[in-house]
């Protein structure tokens, strides 16, 4: 009597995985960061198959944001500076239609800050120009420096650089000019552009002759020429300088903070100036 051989005893058919976010469902593909089994609605494109969306959130939190020279958002288009060639083309063309009305209502003036509280004058008087010269010599200085610098510092601090700029020189005014005389012009905060082009050339070590050649001519023809305000050139330089230096010179370790702190602190040293000169023009 011949006996049969014993079968084989049979394998376990493999399970199927499910996805680790939900169980309910069968998938074969796996993170390729982790390793767990995940579904089609849990799939994230990564460089090679897949991952998962904790995966690819704790990824996310280690990619560097890109950032600007000196610490600003990276600026592919200037759009602060052509905004403002903008808003000074406007204004122009306001002045042009109103006469006189728009430069007496917004020039700087320092008895209407002083006695009217016209405090904004000190901004406004910054977009204003006295004639086509004017506002194309402006115009074509912030087209030259305004993107340079706009994509060295991002475009809020180099809002913050102009805006502070031209009130610096307004500040220098309501000290020395004439109560009674009217100014407009934006060439204060072209002042402060020269003074950081040249501090920021500086820093990076570039050859800053030519800035300081420009500077120092636009300097002779203040005080050479009749007309021209002095004290927003000298203010709004002054104010560049100190602000570009704070920018481009902050610790890397801080740089965010001491920024922040510099343009607070000069903004309100002419807040204070600004006080102080009040109270003693009204006494």
């Amino acid at each position: 009597m011949t006996s049969q051989p014993p079968s084989p005893p049979s394998q376990p058919a493999e399970q199927v995985p499910t996805c680790y976010r939900h169980p309910g469902r069968e998938t074969w593909v796996r993170c390729q960061r982790c390793d767990r089994p995940i579904c089609p609605d849990c799939m994230r494109d990564a460089a090679v198959g897949f991952q998962c969306p904790e995966c690819v959130a704790e990824g996310n939190k280690t990619v560097r944001r890109a950032q600007s020279v000196f610490g600003g958002a990276v600026v592919t288009t200037p759009y602060v500076t052509w905004a403002v060639l903008g808003v000074n083309l406007v204004a122009f063309a306001l002045q042009l239609l109103t006469g006189q009305q728009a430069t007496t209502e917004l020039g700087m003036w320092v008895g209407g800050v002083a006695i009217n509280d016209e405090y904004y004058r000190m901004i406004t008087a910054a977009f204003l120009h006295g004639s086509v010269f004017h506002i194309l010599f402006n115009s074509y200085a912030l087209y030259l420096v305004g993107p340079q610098l706009e994509r060295a510092f991002g475009h809020v601090k180099f809002t913050a650089l102009y805006l502070l700029s031209a009130l610096g020189g307004s500040v220098l005014g309501y000290w020395f000019d004439d109560p009674r005389t009217l100014t407009v012009g934006a060439s204060g905060a072209i002042f402060g552009l020269f003074a950081a082009i040249f501090v920021v050339g500086r820093r990076l070590r570039f050859d800053v002759r030519g800035v300081a050649v420009l500077i120092v001519i636009n300097l002779v023809i203040t005080f050479v020429f009749p007309g021209i305000s002095w004290t927003g050139h000298i203010g709004g330089l002054i104010t560049g300088a100190v602000l570009a230096a704070a920018m481009a010179y902050a610790p890397r370790s801080h740089r965010v903070l001491f920024q922040t702190l510099a343009l607070l602190g000069v903004f309100l040293a002419l807040v204070a100036l600004v006080v102080i000169r009040t109270g003693v023009l009204l006494s």
